[in-house]
C-alpha cells in the first residue's frame, strides 16, 4: 500500500462541479496508481445528491475507487482524533473517520482542506 492515496470529499465535490483543476488533478491521480475513498466519503456524496439520476450518476463514478470500510480499527483511530483534536482545533467527526481512515491503512490523504487535517500527526497528507 506505500503511497497509495485516499481522497477527501472536497476533491470530488470539486470534480463533480467540474472545476477544471481538480478534474485535470483527478486525471492525473487516477493515472498514477490506486485510489481509493472512505466509506464515509461515499455517504457524503450520496447525501449531496439532490435527485435519483443523481444518484445513479454518482455510484457510476464511484465505480472507479476502491472504497475502504470504517473497521473497528479505524473507528477506535477516530476516536483517538476526535479527543486530541475536538476542542483545540474543531476536529468534526466525518473528518476524523477520514483521516483514521488514511492512518490505519497506511495511505496519503488527499485534500483541499488542509486547515481540517494539517494538525493532525501521524497522518501523511498531500495538499491538492
Amino acid at each position: 500500500m506505500k503511497n497509495e492515496l485516499l481522497l477527501d470529499t472536497d476533491i470530488i465535490v470539486n470534480v463533480g462541479r467540474d472545476h477544471a483543476i481538480a478534474v485535470e488533478q483527478m486525471s492525473a491521480l487516477m493515472t498514477a496508481g490506486p485510489v481509493h475513498i472512505s466509506a464515509v466519503t461515499e455517504m457524503e456524496l450520496i447525501i449531496g445528491c439532490r435527485n435519483k439520476a443523481e444518484l445513479r450518476n454518482l455510484e457510476m463514478f464511484l465505480e472507479r475507487f476502491t472504497i475502504v470500510p470504517i473497521t473497528p480499527e479505524i473507528t477506535a483511530s477516530s476516536t483517538t482524533l476526535l479527543k486530541a483534536y475536538r476542542l483545540s482545533h474543531g476536529l468534526l467527526i466525518a473528518d476524523a473517520l477520514i483521516a483514521a481512515t488514511a492512518i490505519v491503512t497506511n495511505r496519503v490523504l488527499v485534500s483541499g482542506n488542509a486547515k481540517h487535517f494539517s494538525m493532525i500527526i501521524g497522518l501523511q497528507f498531500r495538499s491538492a
